[in-house]
């Protein structure tokens, strides 16, 4: 599912609101979880799962089209880990 998508099924399921009504709530949404996981903070939807970082380590990479060695900064990451809900809806 993509955003639009997403805006359509909550179009469909919630016709008292109008479109700029739900794209603005689904906005608002995604930039609070990003702005939380920004300031290392972590998101919990109890039942569907929690949105948390991960820290990645600085490694050794190589740029495949010179083969050349090249140093690859350590950097934090989004990670999601399922709810026990979903993890139940997905596999029963």
């Amino acid at each position: 599912m993509i955003r639009s998508e997403l805006l359509q099924v909550l179009s469909r399921e919630n016709p008292e609101l109008r479109a700029d009504e739900i794209e603005r709530a689904v906005e608002v949404f995604f930039d609070e979880i990003a702005g939380r996981l920004a300031t290392g903070g972590r998101v919990e939807l109890r039942g569907f799962g929690a949105f948390s970082t991960r820290a990645r380590e600085a490694r050794k990479g190589r740029n495949p089209r010179t083969g050349e060695s090249v140093d690859v900064p350590g950097k934090r990451v989004p990670y999601f880990k399922a709810g026990k809900d979903l993890r139940g809806r997905l596999n029963g």
